[in-house]
């Protein structure tokens, strides 16, 4: 692992080539087509506990990086518009229909909250499943770093497939929590969708009913800290403050506690954005965060 820098904000970006080295351990459909002149897109079919999952590479012409898209909780198709969004910015994409979703086969859980959507073994499924696309890419291209992207459900997705998958080498999480699945359905029924949440409601507040209040739905809790206690792989967390699906404040203060233990984890907050932090400044510094930190070899 090489020795890594962690400044958010540094615009310098060097140069970056790599060389294709390809096996069999997947299907790819040869038959290539140009979006634009500099991405070349396969499709790729490959396999993860025991069915076939479907999707989309998109392969600029000198990539620094690698990424595979990891989904929320929703039943969400392959994500083409950020990924091409990606590529244009030298970032090699796999992007996937998720299990149960579009071309890909299994068997799509939830999303009513509550179900086992966010069961301890919906989410190892499909963090093994976001484990199987990163071993795409690395035997596609040996040289290239590989992270993990994703947004909301991926926070809990992303550690355990980064810690039990050696290849991945950072993480970007947008408006992703470091709460246990049981806080987050504490603080989500709390705020009960309300858009004026925090114009009514304290952090102090808040905080007090996610840490106490009863749960309505008894099963097992997923706990990311467990896996990101265990992880050293550089991570960025983006996350709107006026979110009312995630206790944004509660989570930096988590992610505070991990980087004075050492932890390579950095976090940027964005006042005026909500849940939804897939806008156009969020992806900027995610892209810059990336390549500034010299993941391509």
């Amino acid at each position: 692992m090489r020795n890594l820098g962690y400044f958010l904000f540094l615009l310098i970006f060097a140069s970056g080539c790599t060389t294709n080295n390809r096996d069999q351990s997947h299907t790819l459909n040869e038959e290539k087509h140009q979006p634009n002149d500099v991405t070349i897109v396969e499709e790729v079919v490959f396999e993860s506990e025991g069915v076939q999952l479907s999707g989309s590479m998109y392969i600029p012409k000198d990539a620094r990086a690698a990424v595979v898209l990891v989904h929320g909780s929703d039943p969400v198709p392959r994500m083409t518009k950020l990924a091409q969004s990606l590529a244009k910015r030298d970032l090699l994409v796999l992007t996937y229909d998720k299990r149960g979703v579009g071309e890909s086969g299994g068997v799509y859980v939830g999303p009513q909250v509550g179900t086992n959507n966010i069961s301890v073994d919906n989410l190892t499924l499909l963090a093994k499943d976001a484990s199987a696309a990163v071993d795409v890419v690395h035997g596609y291209d040996k040289e290239l770093s590989i992270g993990l992207i994703g947004a909301s459900q991926a926070g809990w997705i992303i550690p355990i497939a980064a810690l039990n998958n050696q290849s991945v080498e950072f993480m970007v999480l947008f408006s992703s929590p470091t709460i246990t699945t049981l806080e987050q359905l504490r603080f989500q029924f709390y705020t009960n969708g309300r858009e004026d949440f925090w114009e009514t409601h304290t952090d102090e507040e808040s905080r007090e009913h996610t840490l106490n209040d009863p749960d309505r739905y008894d099963f097992k809790a997923t706990d990311p800290k467990i896996s990101l206690n265990s992880l050293s792989i550089p991570g960025l967390w983006l996350f709107g403050e006026q979110d009312i699906q995630v206790p944004v404040k509660m989570c930096i203060e988590q992610l505070n506690r991990m980087k004075a233990k050492g932890k390579p984890f950095e976090y940027v907050l964005f006042p005026s954005l909500g849940h939804n932090t897939n806008k156009a400044e969020p992806l900027d510094i995610a892209i810059q965060w990336i390549k500034q930190n010299n993941f391509s070899r």
